[in-house]
């Protein structure tokens, strides 16, 4: 592991001085160090950026998932206005009875 290190270290250290004229250059230099400085040191760096982009594209999926539900939920308002289509719902989802009635409810594992 060590001469691992070592060897790395030699290569970019040649990869520096073969490329020095370029670091004398101060906008070249300016730029890089801007450059750094923007993506990894600023209030609003690159990792911030990422995780903010996660977060809204989780956001976006909520709100498409609260659309189709909401959409459920009025379609299911609108059948609700006729008298029979509101006792199966009740029937159904609510459990109602009506008297003289047994229920019986069937799970499966």
């Amino acid at each position: 592991m060590k001469s691992f290190l070592i060897v790395l270290f030699h290569k970019i250290r040649e990869f520096f001085q073969k490329r020095a004229y370029i670091f004398k250059n101060k906008y070249v230099l300016t730029f890089f160090v801007f450059t750094f400085y923007s993506l990894f040191l600023d209030e609003v760096d690159i990792f911030d950026i990422i995780s903010r982009k996660r977060t809204l594209s989780k956001i976006e999926e909520d709100i498409v998932d609260k659309e189709q539900k909401l959409y459920k939920v009025k379609y299911t308002l609108r059948r609700l206005h006729h008298t029979s289509e509101l006792e199966r719902y009740a029937r159904e989802h609510k459990l109602f009875k009506k008297e003289n009635e047994d229920i019986f409810i069937i799970t499966y594992k």
